[in-house]
């Protein structure tokens, strides 16, 4: 029973979400507990005009949700994904261990950047030129 991380991407209905968010949502994480598998983020991405028509819908909610699950379970997920009437599309990939907690955690939107603020620039003088020391002058 090998249990790898997956991200799952869904286009939902955008009309029923509007109606019934939490119940909309809620099937996703209900579709991967029915497998025995763990919800480890599971949030709106964003809402946008589709590239074509699906199913009459032009309008979609993208949904993004990361969590783990034995591979064998996958066929089960994607079957209930394609069951739903609020799930017009979905794709589930299996994540690189290597890169899953980096992954996980900028999807839950707790990552800071480590970065240190740039050094200042040396400031050139009114003709252009870098200051010169006074000793190093004379």
């Amino acid at each position: 029973m090998a249990v790898h991380t997956y991200e799952c991407l869904l286009v939902l209905d955008s009309n029923r979400y509007a109606r019934d968010a939490a119940g909309v949502s809620g099937q996703i994480d209900k579709f991967i507990k029915n497998v025995g598998g763990e919800t480890l983020v599971s949030r709106v991405w964003e809402e946008r005009r589709l590239a074509y028509p699906i199913n009459g819908h032009r309008k979609g909610t993208y949904w993004l949700c990361y969590f783990k699950v034995d591979g064998n379970q996958i066929a089960a997920i994607e079957r209930d994904c394609q069951l739903s009437d609020s799930i017009l599309r979905s794709l589930i990939l299996k994540i690189d261990p290597r890169v899953a907690d980096a992954l996980v955690t900028h999807a839950r939107g707790s990552a800071q950047p480590k970065t240190r603020a740039p050094e200042p620039a040396p400031t050139p003088n009114v003709a252009g030129f870098d200051e010169v020391p006074a000793e190093a002058a004379n």
